[in-house]
């Protein structure tokens, strides 16, 4: 019995200490370009830890998984700004356009970041130089989604996606493609994520830099892979009782340039009014605490509003903040979500 129970014990605990998927890219943290694309700026997925592949549909899905989509019945606009640390400040509007003859969508989607103004510092002058520059990124975004089948969802979006530090510049294309599976039972869903797939980018400037000592003019940069990831995500109504429901997410998340990590999270509907949500994230150096965040829905004439609200606490840039609107223009006097 000692035996077994030993073995039983060494089992468990290779378990708990073994990778979901293989470790590739633990190694390569940080080496990958345009990070941007990585932030979450969805405000409903990161109060949820970024367990959102497999959600249900809404505006916010340009940026999660396009293939949900297709769940949304009204046109639907979004804009949300997060104040991602240190002055640097992200915003996204975005748009969808279901057509429900041809059960497809097509939407459109703008991701910016702008870091503001920052002093040029040098080796040799690290008091500064007098120059400020700012790092702008901007990724636009043209998505298509079409349902399959009654229980089955595709979504693509192609970006162009551009890049500006200083007098460098950086000029590509990206791919996000993912599908959603419906079932009957509980609202249960799965979902498939491939995001910013794409080939290599670098930056380059042919202009003479102002601070020349050492450099070389027309100077080019190592190219990077973008930030690829690849989510399998699934979702669940767990409880229900009355106006009072609860839904659960679980994502795993295999990206190219870190060790896979896994996201939980969680969603309190009253009454399909009021919303409580909470995330945490597993394997994800800085992110020791839960995410958080809230919703509400409210009436904007016969239209309807959603101000969605999601914090990230990290150890190395503080909390967090994202806040959101979405609108659905309603096509009659009743109100849907």
């Amino acid at each position: 019995m000692r035996r077994y129970t030993i073995i039983l014990t060494v089992f468990l605990q290779g378990m708990l200490n073994a990778q979901v998927l293989p470790n590739y890219g633990g190694e390569r943290a940080g080496l990958s370009a345009l990070t941007f694309l990585k932030n979450d700026i969805n405000p409903r997925s990161l109060g949820m830890g970024g367990a959102s592949a497999a959600n249900s549909g809404d505006v916010y899905s340009l940026f999660t998984n396009p293939a949900a989509l297709t769940q949304l019945r009204h046109n639907s606009f979004s804009m949300q700004n997060m104040f991602v640390g240190a002055g640097v400040n992200q915003s996204f509007v975005g748009g969808a356009f279901p057509n429900a003859k041809r059960n497809d969508v097509i939407g459109f989607s703008i991701n910016g970041l702008n870091s503001g103004s920052i002093k040029e510092r040098t080796e040799f002058m690290p008091q500064g130089t007098g120059r400020e520059f700012s790092v702008v990124n901007m990724a636009f975004g043209l998505t298509y989604a079409r349902k399959l089948s009654d229980q089955f969802s595709a979504g693509l979006s192609l970006k162009y996606i551009y890049e500006n530090i200083a007098e460098f510049t950086a000029h590509t294309a990206a791919v996000d493609l993912s599908f959603l599976y419906q079932t009957d039972w509980r609202d249960l869903q799965f979902a498939v994520v491939v995001s910013n797939f794409s080939g290599n980018s670098a930056l380059s400037s042919r202009d003479r830099l102002p601070v020349d000592f050492n450099r070389t003019p027309g100077i080019a940069l190592d190219d990077n892979t973008l930030p690829i990831l690849f989510s399998l995500g699934a979702s669940a109504r767990a409880y229900k009782n009355g106006q009072h429901s609860i839904h659960a997410a679980f994502q795993i998340n295999h990206p190219n340039d870190n060790a896979e990590n896994i996201r939980l999270g969680g969603e309190y509907d009253y009454s399909d009014v009021y919303f409580l949500r909470l995330g945490y994230k597993i394997s994800v150096d800085g992110q020791q605490w839960p995410t958080f965040g809230f919703g509400v829905k409210a009436a904007l004439g016969e239209n309807t509003m959603y101000i969605d609200y999601g914090a990230n606490p990290t150890d190395f840039v503080g909390m967090q903040h994202l806040i959101g609107l979405r609108f659905l223009l309603l096509n009659t006097g009743k109100k849907k979500s």
